[in-house]
């Protein structure tokens, strides 16, 4: 299990990032764009620059929704390795046949 403020904090940065969507998605379309003039994409530069680095949706990792554990976490299951072994074994996974022999 991972340790809980680990897994509260990339809560939070999910939040954030969900929040500053729009306003990260509008600055980095004007900054991008070689229409403007050199000063206007300038300042939307430093307007991005200036929001949270947590609201960067770079910033989130990827978590098992079950044990919090960082790493080798299946994107389409959102479990970890372990996790969805365990879970397999008990049949609990809808389609998954774990073999043994």
């Amino acid at each position: 299990m991972a340790k809980k403020s680990s897994i509260e904090k990339n809560k939070r940065r999910e939040k954030l990032v969900k929040q500053y969507a729009p306003r990260r998605a509008r600055l980095k379309a004007i900054a991008d764009n070689e229409k403007l003039t050199m000063e206007e994409r300038f300042e939307a530069r430093l307007k991005l620059a200036a929001l949270p680095r947590n609201g960067a949706a770079v910033r989130i990792h990827n978590r098992c929704e079950v044990s919090g554990r960082p790493h080798a976490v299946y994107r389409k299951m959102k479990m970890s390795r372990i996790a969805l072994r365990e879970l397999g074994s008990k049949g609990l996974i809808p389609g998954l046949v774990k073999s043994s022999w």
